[in-house]
């Protein structure tokens, strides 16, 4: 591996660079310190919202680019780069088919707050960490703003009980499994591996020269557009597959462990 060559970091944050209790690490911060001394791009890209994002990243946030809604939402320093809403009619079609899902529960996602039509607990629960900006609606009529996606919640597995369901909508729509409890539903163009290649684009940077991590199937088109692609240790079969390498899980700092290898291999 020649990893002095990278010019480009892609992360995913749940899973990845975030640990099992949703926090990036000291030591990441550090290792940035380095990155952006040597001029290297860090993007993270997440199927969060991007205010959630900035929370997490705060301290850096002016200085690396933040994909947010699954590639939906760009923004380099205040600004916005790529924006893929749903078209109105696509999403008023699909919200009439997940409003009558049995247990599932969808998150209506716009740049700066969540609408949710549910009332379960453990949805509530979990909206304070991932969608902290939320109201709770009746009805889409509630929604003014364009949305970028639609997160189904499972209580159990979203794999096994929602994915079924909403499966044949791919073959228009970008339709995948994010996380044990969650399906992400947007339009095809909506997707990490768009935005990343719109960043490759934007500063000429090659496949060969961009690193990238992720977890889960929402990474799979982004880790596609890297040589150096890592599967997290606790990743999905299918990430593992497509990856060229591996690292170890997130709440081993397998982020940081590869980064501190392309630190030494600066020297």
């Amino acid at each position: 591996m020649i990893l002095n060559q990278v010019k480009l970091i892609v992360s995913d944050l749940d899973g990845t660079l975030l640990n099992s209790n949703h926090e990036v690490s000291a030591e990441f911060f550090e290792l940035y310190k380095v990155l952006k001394e040597k001029n290297i791009l860090f993007v993270a890209a997440s199927g969060r919202p991007y205010y959630s994002m900035i929370d997490k990243l705060a301290t850096i946030k002016d200085d690396i680019i933040i994909v947010s809604e699954n590639g939906g939402l760009a923004v380099e320093n205040n600004k916005l780069i790529l924006s893929n809403t749903f078209n109105p009619n696509n999403l008023n079609s699909i919200a009439k088919l997940v409003t009558t899902l049995h247990d599932a529960h969808p998150v209506f996602c716009t740049k700066d707050k969540a609408y949710v039509i549910s009332k379960s607990k453990k949805l509530m629960s979990l909206l304070s960490e991932y969608y902290s900006n939320y109201d709770v609606i009746d009805s889409l009529d509630d929604i003014k703003e364009p949305v970028y996606k639609i997160a189904l919640y499972h209580e159990e597995s979203s794999e096994k009980h929602i994915y079924p369901a909403v499966k044949h909508l791919e073959s228009d729509f970008k339709v995948k499994v994010s996380a044990n409890h969650w399906v992400d539903i947007s339009e095809n163009i909506a997707n990490k591996g768009y935005a990343i290649k719109h960043i490759q684009e934007l500063y000429n940077i090659s496949e060969a020269e961009t690193m990238v991590f992720g977890d889960y199937n929402n990474d799979i088109e982004m880790l596609k557009l890297a040589h150096f692609s890592y599967a997290m240790e606790n990743a999905h079969p299918n990430v593992k597959n497509i990856a060229n390498y591996s690292t170890k899980t997130n709440d081993d700092n397998g982020v940081e462990h590869i980064i501190k290898q392309l630190i030494a291999s600066l020297k």
